[in-house]
């Protein structure tokens, strides 16, 4: 794939691998047009994806606010952004961490389930708590890469419930619903997804008494490992929300944000064949960089010191003790030596951050921050 010329020539001064390279002048740049494009839709980043300080002081003048999932994340997002607006999700919130939000003034939480109001009354001591019921909609996805069913929000039945909770206890306020369903949808798909749920939570909020309802449709942005240069049609997707004013709309990506600004970096350590099939090992692997074996993809790279023609195929791996410990397969690639160093893209989403870093406890990678 591309690797752009300030980042490549700050890749070729690195004097230790692996390294996380983050451009946070392409990162910027991008959040910048993303933002331009939604018109009046709130801009909600998921936290989840990287959590990386500098990620988020970067993106804080081009977004709304974040998306936290857990106590750690509200505490660190809170520390690194101290007046930053917050909504707050995920199933299985513990009494500490419901506490902890009260604390720190989160806006909204995402009620997962019917037994949560009860137990944020209580814990809010008298504070009015504003809330968003999560939907777990039987809306047909087709061409999703993940769908968010199972634990994650209440079907219609459960919702009409928790609802009527709501309305019997002080202090909780319904303002709106949230229905984030799904991962990895083109433009076209996200708005029919994005009307199927206003369709359905707009009349079914006013049944409820919600004047100037939320809606919030979550994120899902289709991310294409195979087609680095590939972006989701923003333009497309602000284009087509509801711009009426009759509904508060958010989005929450993440994924789609950060991803395309993070590079991985590290140098050859090792080249062989066995049984005909050519390995290039590379120092580190996968417990730093864990999205080609979660996704099942061929993780896209450069080689920024090769200027000649492809020389072969190799696989390229890490030096885990796990045949799992795989970037990419049976890929093309210049004539690879020892020391020859090779960067990973789209390495700036669910990468560091979900990886089983201490697997045999190889050194941790540094970080870097391109302004």
């Amino acid at each position: 794939m591309h690797l752009p010329a300030h980042v490549a020539a700050y890749v070729r001064r690195l004097d230790r691998y692996p390294a996380y390279v983050y451009d946070l002048r392409g990162l910027s740049a991008h959040a910048a047009a993303i933002r331009a494009a939604l018109g009046p839709v709130e801009l909600f980043y998921a936290a989840k994806a990287n959590p990386d300080p500098e990620i988020l002081r970067t993106l804080e003048p081009h977004v709304d606010g974040l998306e936290v999932s857990s106590g750690g994340e509200l505490a660190h997002v809170r520390e690194t952004l101290p007046n930053v607006r917050l909504a707050y999700g995920g199933p299985g919130k513990s009494d500490d961490e419901i506490a902890l939000a009260m604390r720190l003034a989160v806006e909204r939480i995402h009620v997962e389930s019917p037994n949560e109001p009860a137990r944020l009354a209580e814990l809010a001591s008298g504070r009015p708590v504003d809330v968003l019921l999560r939907a777990n909609l039987a809306i047909a996805l087709p061409g999703a890469a993940l769908t968010m069913s199972g634990p994650f929000g209440m079907d219609e039945d459960t919702l009409d419930a928790c609802a009527h909770e709501i309305a019997r206890t002080p202090g909780i306020r319904l303002r709106g619903v949230h229905a984030h369903l799904a991962s990895g949808l083109d433009a076209p798909t996200m708005l029919d997804l994005a009307g199927q749920v206003t369709d359905w939570a707009l009349p079914w909020l006013a049944a409820r008494g919600v004047r100037r309802p939320e809606v919030n449709v979550g994120g899902g942005m289709a991310v294409d490992y195979r087609s680095p240069e590939a972006r989701f049609d923003w333009t497309a997707y602000g284009r087509g929300l509801p711009r009426d004013g009759t509904v508060r709309l958010r989005i929450e990506p993440g994924r789609a944000v950060t991803a395309y600004h993070g590079w991985y970096v590290t140098d050859v350590l090792d080249v062989k064949t066995t049984h005909g099939e050519t390995y290039a090992i590379l120092r580190g692997g996968t417990h730093h960089l864990r999205t080609p074996v979660t996704k099942g993809h061929d993780q896209p790279f450069a080689v920024p010191a090769s200027s000649g023609p492809p020389a072969g195929r190799a696989t390229l791996v890490g030096q885990l003790c796990t045949p799992k410990d795989v970037f990419a397969r049976h890929v093309t690639v210049p004539a690879l030596r020892p020391g020859d160093v090779v960067a990973f893209g789209m390495a700036g989403a669910y990468a560091w951050n979900i990886s089983h870093h201490d697997f045999l406890m190889h050194p941790k990678p540094t970080f870097h921050h391109l302004r």
